[in-house]
């Protein structure tokens, strides 16, 4: 176990990525805990920090140990890979603190248990599936695919990797303005995926619907009627089932909007 660690991290240059993911993961569980206990009113637990009646949301604290994290990482040399760890930790644990209230942020007011408040968990688990995918030692942006056809120092190389570039960031815009943001994000490291979403029907409330399907042509009322089936037949399921895991971890978000 040892060595596998050694070698698939530490020789790798992934240390402090795997900190920051733990780290995350850390603040994640903890804060969603902490959060739950106060909305259970349990006694025992010391609930919200209110100084002088103030409350001081946790992406407060969040912001604090992202700059104490980044700034320490900036600054500790390269060759202290301990150090280098500990501030990736810190790091991570912001980072889950500051994307727990990205609704908050987001919305410039306390949604944090109300249906809007499920974008901060949606922001959460992105952030763990691509920091995931950098664990695993996969590339965004197709360049594995662009390195396996033309190694570095050949012609055209470089013009290749461009190109491959470029085509994958205009796939992934057309996936996101379609609507599926999961396939547009993840797609930047499994680049099939962007190929699917960008050939398949937007999603019927997503831009390029309201751009591309005219109800007022045969293919575009066609088109319409196709996308709201499959959203409401394919989808809807399937967002269930995400939003039943989500409040099994997080809590349910059911309060009125303000």
């Amino acid at each position: 176990m040892a060595e596998w660690f050694q070698r698939t991290f530490v020789e790798t240059g992934r240390l402090p990525l795997l900190c920051f993911f733990v780290g995350m993961v850390f603040g994640f569980a903890f804060i969603r805990m902490s959060v739950r206990l106060i909305r259970a009113k349990v006694r025992w637990w010391p609930g919200n920090f209110t100084p002088g009646g103030l409350h001081i949301h946790h992406v407060v604290f969040g912001v604090v140990f992202m700059m104490i994290g980044g700034v320490a990482a900036l600054a500790i040399p390269d060759d202290h890979e301990g150090w280098r760890a500990t501030a990736a930790v810190v790091f991570g644990i912001g980072s889950a603190l500051v994307l727990d209230e990205f609704a908050l942020i987001l919305h410039l007011r306390d949604v944090y248990w109300t249906e809007e408040g499920r974008i901060s968990v949606d922001a959460l688990f992105v952030a763990f599936a691509l920091t995931g995918m950098l664990l695993l030692g996969l590339r965004p942006l197709g360049l594995d695919e662009a390195a396996a056809l033309l190694a570095p120092d050949e012609p055209g190389a470089l013009a290749l990797t461009v190109l491959v570039i470029l085509a994958d960031l205009a796939l992934a815009v057309v996936t996101l303005f379609k609507g599926k943001v999961w396939s547009g994000l993840l797609g930047l490291f499994v680049p099939v995926l962007l190929v699917v979403g960008a050939l398949r029907l937007a999603r019927p409330s997503s831009p390029w619907a309201r751009w591309r399907y005219r109800v007022d042509t045969p293919a575009g009322r066609r088109k319409v009627v196709r996308s709201r089936w499959r959203e409401r037949r394919l989808r809807v399921p399937v967002i269930k089932v995400k939003i039943w895991f989500q409040e099994l971890l997080s809590g349910r978000h059911d309060e009125p909007s303000s």
